[in-house]
């Protein structure tokens, strides 16, 4: 009997080998990543879906057992950090704590920010607050992880330990220190918000789509985080399941702007559309008229101009605001040498000046892009002229 009780200690009740465990490892810490990305960042942060009670409940009790998060501290504390995004405010900003911090003390950055009263006020609002929450989840977060270590030991013996230390640090590691950390310091951008925000990589599976971060903060209110073709949002994915049997209700999600090809006037309809699609138009602007004009400079330029002029390319994209001392030098360097680069950065300059402006009356605001439409056509810039003439077709409502 005893060596049967020591048998079962050592191996737990399902006696699995290395590698099974391996695969139950991957895949508690994968469910708890889907319940961080599908109820605690789309559905109660930004509202971006509705869940049905049934894994509404199940998410929040996982998160319970293996990461003892509150829902209103984690809401409250992401809220924040979009509303004060990489000021000395945010929470967890690599600009302002630095990478390293966010990537080895993340967690302990989450912890001081749950400790403000003000946060959880004012950024805090409509999370749960039910007999649960009040009773068991928030003030007993300590049960939770506890009860998650005894079931590990339970199940897969001595093995539990280290699975259980696993499931402790993966969000810490995942959330705080690689979401919040890389995912404003290093990947690529679709779209030039004001904030560093990445995409880490294309594919979004490791940590449940969170890794398009950038297209996250250009969208921040869409339950699918995925924007191009080619891009891939696994917890996107289980939200159509969900979905499809009832469990979820997506509420919004990022639209393509509608483009009416029959329409050649820039009308309050235009403005509307081209401010709710800044992003993308920029995006446009970017590819259609930016790389395209820059390629030709580069194409016909020699000698030490033509090297700066190849490395400038993304300084020409980037956020304007973003730009350190030394980029902004190497830019002006580069346009003070070419004039039709000058003007077509000018114009971007111009264009993005129109939503900034969004608290002018709608006539300033039409009156603004009717006239950067006309100057834009002046230039005799073939590819602006081009990218003009698309503009007015930008509509919020089908043709």
């Amino acid at each position: 009997m005893i060596d049967g009780l020591l048998n079962m200690m050592a191996g737990g009740l399902l006696h699995l080998s290395a590698w099974e465990l391996v695969a139950v490892t991957l895949l508690f810490t994968h469910i708890t990543i889907a319940a961080v990305t599908i109820f605690l960042h789309r559905h109660q942060a930004h509202r971006g879906l509705d869940l049905h009670p049934l894994p509404s409940h199940f998410f929040r009790l996982w998160l319970w057992l293996t990461t003892g998060m509150v829902t209103k501290d984690w809401v409250a504390i992401h809220r924040k950090h979009h509303a004060k995004v990489e000021t000395k405010d945010d929470p967890h900003s690599p600009q302002v704590f630095g990478l390293r911090k966010l990537l080895l003390q993340g967690a302990e950055l989450y912890r001081a920010e749950a400790k403000k009263q003000d946060t959880l006020d004012n950024y805090g609002h409509n999370t749960p607050d039910d007999w649960l929450e009040r009773n068991i989840y928030t003030p007993r977060t300590g049960w939770g992880v506890r009860i998650m270590l005894i079931i590990d030991l339970m199940l897969f013996g001595a093995a539990g330990l280290a699975i259980w230390a696993i499931q402790m640090i993966w969000i810490p590691v995942t959330a705080a220190g690689v979401i919040n950390g890389i995912g404003h310091w290093w990947g690529y951008r679709n779209y030039e918000s004001s904030d560093a925000s990445t995409n880490i990589v294309p594919w979004g599976i490791l940590i449940g789509g969170e890794e398009l971060h950038n297209n996250h903060h250009a969208f921040g209110s869409s339950a699918k985080l995925s924007s191009k073709w080619w891009e891939f949002d696994i917890g996107w994915l289980y939200i159509r399941t969900l979905e499809t049997f009832g469990l979820a209700r997506v509420k919004k999600v990022a639209v393509e702007p509608v483009m009416v090809q029959t329409k050649h006037m820039v009308d309050m309809d235009t403005v509307k559309a081209v401010i709710t699609h800044r992003f993308r138009v920029m995006a446009h602007y970017a590819q259609d008229v930016l790389a395209h004009v820059h390629a030709e400079e580069v194409r016909i330029a020699q000698g030490a101009y033509r090297s700066l002029l190849k490395r400038a390319r993304g300084l020409l994209v980037r956020e304007e605001s973003l730009l350190n001392e030394d980029a902004r030098a190497k830019l002006h360097a580069v346009l003070s040498q070419s004039a039709k680069l000058q003007t077509v950065y000018q114009h971007k300059q111009r264009l993005q000046q129109i939503w900034q402006r969004s608290a002018e009356t709608q006539e300033n605001l039409l009156h603004a892009l009717q006239d950067w439409c006309k100057q834009a056509e002046a230039t005799g810039i073939k590819a602006l002229q081009e990218f003009a003439h698309k503009l007015r077709a930008y509509s919020l409502h089908p043709a």
